[in-house]
C-alpha cells in the first residue's frame, strides 16, 4: 500500500492534505482581504486629510492675497501712520540726481587721512 492510497478513518490521505491547504488557503485569502480593507481606509482618510490641507491652503492664500491689497495698504497707511502718496511734482529725472550727487561731492572737502599711530612692542616671554 502506497502513501497516497492509505486511508485514515475512511478517508484517503492525499484527500485530507488537500483539505487542510485549502483551509490555510482560505484563511489566507480571508486575511489578504481583511488587511487590504484596512489599508484602504487609511488611504482613504490620508486623501481626505490632504484635500483638506490643500483647501486651507487655498483659504490663506485668498487671506494674504486681500492682506496684501495695495488699495488696502494704502488706506491702513495713510489712517494709522498718517503717511500719503507722493505727489507727481516729486519724482526726479536721472539726470537730475547725477547733478545732485556731483553738487554733495563738491560740497564736502575731501578729507585727510588720520596719522597713523604707533603700537607699543609687546614684550618677549619665555617658554617655561
Amino acid at each position: 500500500m502506497s502513501l497516497l492510497d492509505r486511508r485514515v478513518r475512511g478517508f484517503r490521505l492525499v484527500d485530507l492534505i488537500a483539505a487542510g491547504l485549502l483551509v490555510v488557503l482560505i484563511l489566507g485569502v480571508y486575511l489578504a482581504k481583511t488587511m487590504a480593507g484596512r489599508e484602504r481606509s487609511e488611504i482613504a482618510r490620508a486623501e481626505r486629510g490632504i484635500a483638506e490641507e490643500k483647501a486651507r491652503i487655498r483659504l490663506l492664500q485668498a487671506e494674504v492675497a486681500h492682506l496684501e491689497e495695495p488699495a488696502r495698504l494704502e488706506r491702513l497707511s495713510q489712517a494709522y501712520l498718517g503717511l500719503a502718496s507722493l505727489p507727481i511734482k516729486h519724482d526726479v529725472t536721472p539726470e537730475a540726481l547725477y547733478d545732485a550727487a556731483r553738487a554733495s561731492q563738491a560740497a564736502t572737502p575731501p578729507s585727510a587721512p588720520a596719522p597713523a599711530q604707533p603700537q607699543a612692542p609687546v614684550p618677549a616671554t619665555k617658554p617655561q
